[in-house]
């Protein structure tokens, strides 16, 4: 035992000694002028503070914050506030009864400059300069095509054929009734609001999809934590809510299509070209993927190879879409679509994607969001009696609307209610929306702060307005057996 240990030391103090010789003897070499081509491959950097070693606590210090200030550095720290911030925030929302999600929305905006920039500014230009948005938003997008892909398989198509009569009405009412007042309120906003070259049609267009859609995953989360999934209220909900996604992304990408192509005829090739992606999708990939993992699937493991295919066929889904100019993440929706029915299937693969998806990817779309909503940009009281008239269009369309269209299928009062108020759940479908706006440059900074703000503030009064036609519900019920 002790021998051992003494060979130990020897080997320590043969490795010391060894580097401390070859160390002195090696600085006594020259140093070889720097090429052009070296200074090419380190980005032009100065190659002499490099080559000098650090002599004092000052030098030392300076290449730590170099090394903080170095891109991968900054972006695994902004990833950990992201996601410290995010599990805050959706802690506190969770414990006052309102989903998480809306917590990640707020966590978004507290870390942008409408909280903590305008609160530590040197601090938030330093974790967020504007060089490394870019990664950021890459980051968000992929986290994003994931997510599509796994609403995507969520969707039960079966489901929505079984009630295709109300659902299709109810549907079409919720998305039609606030489509044409956002029409109407962007006759209104153009002058004042729309970014300059931007023709109405794009910029009526967006603003009608904004306070038209349905945020199916939030809504469909809010029913879990109620324990309404599977109440007649919940169902029709849920699938109302299912087939306003699919017929909300399909005229989100039309709307896309005129957005990009300007003119008309080139925005008719667009949308062609769609419809026949869609058609080659649903005709053919999709018995294609069926007789694939008939053969691959196993009775407990889907297989390296079966998820490596449905990776791929995601990623080239939302390349296509990309390419024909109707966005990367309706090819990705689309992917999610078509995948095999079968339960085990997608249920491991949501699991493989669901979590890194979730966890991580989606707050920091949140986050980049949050950097984008300049809330300080409405600073008057004509910007925020404008916000009010948004948010005015936005619930009257989509609630009431919604809430009408239940009660002609048979629906009493209080079970159309309900339905409304979960209609008129937004959060991130709409953010997806409108960040989509934003990069297209449709929506201005002003009108994207209103509707980032319309999106968490319909999505905050679904719980209460549940809340309150239940206890509207039981004070009538009480009154009227004292009365009988």
């Amino acid at each position: 035992m002790k021998k051992l240990f003494f060979l130990n030391l020897l080997v320590i103090a043969m490795l010391i000694s060894g580097l401390y010789i070859v160390v002195k003897k090696g600085e006594k070499l020259p140093v070889k002028p720097v090429k052009i081509e070296t200074q090419t491959i380190l980005q032009q950097k100065d190659i002499s503070k490099v080559a000098v070693p650090i002599t004092g606590v000052w030098e030392a210090f300076r290449q730590f914050e170099d090394n903080a200030k170095h891109p991968l550095s900054l972006l695994l720290l902004q990833i950990l506030l992201i996601i410290v911030a995010s599990r805050i925030f959706s802690l506190l929302l969770t414990f006052i009864g309102q989903p998480s999600v809306i917590g990640e929305i707020l966590a978004g905006i507290f870390l942008g400059p409408s909280a903590m920039g305008l609160l530590f500014p040197g601090f938030f230009h330093f974790i967020f300069p504007d060089s490394s948005l870019g990664t950021l938003q890459f980051l968000s997008q992929i986290g994003l095509a994931f997510f599509m892909f796994i609403i995507g398989m969520e969707l039960d198509l079966n489901v929505i054929r079984g009630k295709a009569r109300d659902v299709l009405f109810v549907s079409n009412v919720s998305i039609a009734l606030p489509f044409l007042l956002g029409v109407l309120l962007a006759y209104y906003l153009y002058d004042a609001y729309a970014p300059s070259g931007v023709g109405f049609l794009a910029f009526c267009l967006f603003i009608g999809i904004s306070v038209s859609i349905t945020a199916f995953p939030v809504l469909a989360r809010i029913l879990q934590e109620r324990g309404m999934t599977k109440t007649p209220v919940g169902t029709m909900a849920i699938v109302c809510a299912a087939t306003n996604d699919v017929i909300g992304w399909c005229i989100l990408a039309v709307v896309i299509a005129i957005a990009k192509a300007g003119a008309i005829a080139s925005a008719l090739f667009t949308i062609l070209l769609a419809i026949l992606f869609v058609a080659i999708m649903v005709l053919f990939i999709k018995s294609l993927l069926e007789r694939i993992y008939r053969k691959n699937l196993g009775k407990d493991d889907i297989g390296k190879l079966t998820v490596a295919f449905s990776f791929l066929t995601l990623l080239c889904s939302a390349y296509i879409a990309e390419l024909i100019g109707i966005h990367a993440l309706f090819g990705a929706f689309i992917a999610g679509v078509i995948m095999p029915q079968n339960i085990t299937f997608r249920q491991k693969i949501t699991e493989k994607l669901e979590d890194i998806s979730v966890l991580i990817l989606l707050p920091i779309f949140f986050a980049f969001t949050g950097l984008r909503t300049q809330i300080g940009l409405l600073n008057d009281r004509e910007a925020w009696s404008t916000f009010g008239i948004v948010l005015v269009v936005a619930i009257s369309g989509k609630f009431g609307g919604s809430a009408l269209a239940a009660k002609i299928t048979g629906q009493d009062w209080k079970s159309s209610i309900k339905i409304g108020a979960l209609m008129n759940t937004r959060g991130l479908m709409e953010l997806i929306v409108l960040n989509i706006g934003y990069d297209l440059g449709i929506l201005s900074p002003q009108i994207f702060a209103m509707m980032v703000l319309m999106a968490l503030a319909t999505t905050l009064i679904t719980g209460p307005s549940l809340n309150l036609v239940e206890w509207i519900s039981r004070k009538t019920e009480m009154a009227k057996s004292k009365h009988s």
